[in-house]
């Protein structure tokens, strides 16, 4: 019995050794076969990387100077982390080509100057965009932005920014009144109530859209934007002008078509640099007409005399006299 029972002890064990061994054979198989794939897959990936990248430098071209990636017109929902090799970029100008994200690493194009990223379908701007301190352009008019994050406000050589038709856009970072730079400002069919803090405290915006938003007033302090020249404020739901608007020495240029707007301050007769201003399609109070209006003048001409700064004297006079008016009837 004890012969037999060593004779099996020694089968289990034999049995259990090469189980053993099957099974470090068989993990080991497996290993090797996924270091396969993996290696298989990489090889892939760089044959794609390579062939995405040329497909990239066809794209590049040099104008003026000015190294720029065009696209347009073709589908690139997301960009391939291979374009980082082309770093040297300066400009990006990719139009309709259905891009959902701006990419992270967009950081690592620090002597980009212009990236025009309009008519996409983008919903945010990564935080990284405040590394691209060279930066003079943002482009982002027609896209889904929603938020502007702070870090916008540390690209200290921005010059220009664009974030039209974003529709669901209504505020922007205090941050952005650090942008001591930036001129022109395109806020215009969004769902702005107010012209944001940051933009009164800019201290270089010369030209400033906020037309087609749901303004309902605008900054008694507006008159601190000193050197800006064109104001564009079509269709909004403004009722009324402050008084300091007067004292913006600077503006040349004022819309105001298709607004809720029942007077005109008194105080903007003497704003002697407005050149051209626009007040047509207000429920204004006095009904008024410019005398002597020339009948042989085409249609605009006839608006801006219409509703232009001749119309705004005439009118302002016309309240005062109507008023006096009144307050003698009264008496």
């Amino acid at each position: 019995m004890t012969g037999v029972t060593v004779c099996y002890g020694t089968v289990n064990s034999i049995k259990t050794l090469w189980e053993t061994r099957i099974k470090k054979s068989t993990d080991e198989l497996k290993e090797r076969e996924q270091r396969d794939r993996k290696a298989v897959g990489r090889l892939t990936g760089a044959w794609e990387d390579r062939i995405t990248l040329a497909k990239l430098k066809g794209k590049v071209v040099t104008e003026e100077g000015r190294v720029i990636l065009r696209i347009e017109k073709e589908e690139w929902k997301t960009l391939p982390p291979a374009l980082v090799q082309l770093s040297q970029i300066q400009e990006w100008q990719l139009h309709r080509i259905g891009l959902q994200k701006i990419p992270q690493f967009i950081s690592s194009f620090e002597s980009l100057l212009v990236l025009d990223l309009s008519r996409n379908s983008v919903t945010e701007i990564p935080k990284e965009i405040g590394k691209l301190s060279r930066l003079r352009e943002l482009l982002l008019s027609f896209n889904r932005v929603s938020y502007v994050p702070e870090e916008l406000g540390c690209c200290e050589n921005l010059e220009k920014l664009e974030l039209a038709m974003n529709e669901d856009l209504d505020e922007l970072p205090t941050q952005l009144s650090n942008l001591k730079k930036l001129y022109h400002l395109d806020l215009s069919m969004n769902l702005f109530t107010t012209i944001p803090d940051c933009v009164v405290n800019l201290p270089s915006l010369e030209w400033l859209d906020m037309g087609s938003n749901m303004l309902e007033s605008l900054p008694e302090d507006i008159h601190r934007m000193e050197k800006l020249h064109t104001l564009w404020l079509p269709r909004n739901e403004l009722e009324y002008l402050p008084d300091n608007i007067s004292h913006m020495q600077s503006l040349d240029t004022l819309v105001l078509s298709k607004n809720k707007l029942r007077d005109i301050p008194p105080l903007m007769e003497g704003m002697s640099n407005l050149r051209f201003v626009n007040f047509r399609d207000n429920p204004l109070t006095h009904d008024v007409t410019l005398p002597d209006l020339k009948e042989d003048v085409d249609e605009e001409e006839n608006d801006r005399e219409m509703f232009g700064r001749e119309f705004m004297h005439f009118y302002i006079q016309e309240a005062r006299k109507r008023g006096s008016q009144t307050f003698s009837h009264q008496c």
